[in-house]
């Protein structure tokens, strides 16, 4: 499983995180993927492209994990 660390930031939205992780190669795809309903936050299926995802939130798409962190 992965991590991903706010540092000083409140929370990042959830198709920056898969664009930032390296898991979509651009906004408009990890957009298309999380409208596809193939990313889950905390085991749910998230359709919502700019979803705040907090500190201890886990996020999966395919078949990686990660764990975000404050």
């Amino acid at each position: 499983m992965e991590t991903f660390y706010l540092e000083s930031h409140p929370h990042v939205e959830l198709c920056d995180l898969l664009k930032f992780m390296g898991w979509c190669e651009s906004g408009a795809a990890a957009k298309a993927v999380i409208a596809e309903g193939l990313v889950k936050v905390n085991g749910q299926v998230e359709t919502r492209k700019r979803c705040k995802i907090l500190a201890d939130q886990q996020v999966e798409f395919a078949s990686s994990k990660m764990v975000v962190k404050a």
